[in-house]
């Protein structure tokens, strides 16, 4: 899947005041703006996963959990999973 690069600027006293090491800024900043993101109704679980950089949407729900972020969890939601599922057991 192809992704893009984005450059941003950030204060050099953020990965301090968010107890960040350096080095994990970019996957704190992803996690961060995914969850936050999925909260906003912008991104699917899915896409909210993907964009953190977790492998499954399992590990995204632990996350939102942590973060108390409120579930959006639907019938198509319900579908989707069912159908993964079902090829998963055809495979």
């Amino acid at each position: 899947m192809p992704f893009q690069s984005v450059t941003i600027n950030i204060p050099d006293t953020l990965p301090v005041a968010a107890k960040v090491h350096k080095s994990e800024m970019p996957g704190y900043i992803k996690k961060t703006l995914a969850v936050e993101l999925y909260r906003e109704g912008v991104l699917s679980l899915g896409k909210a996963a993907e964009l953190a950089g977790v492998s499954s949407k399992w590990e995204m729900l632990t996350i939102l959990n942590e973060k108390r972020v409120n579930l959006r969890y639907g019938a198509e939601d319900a579908e989707e999973d069912l159908k993964t599922l079902n090829e998963l057991a055809r495979s």
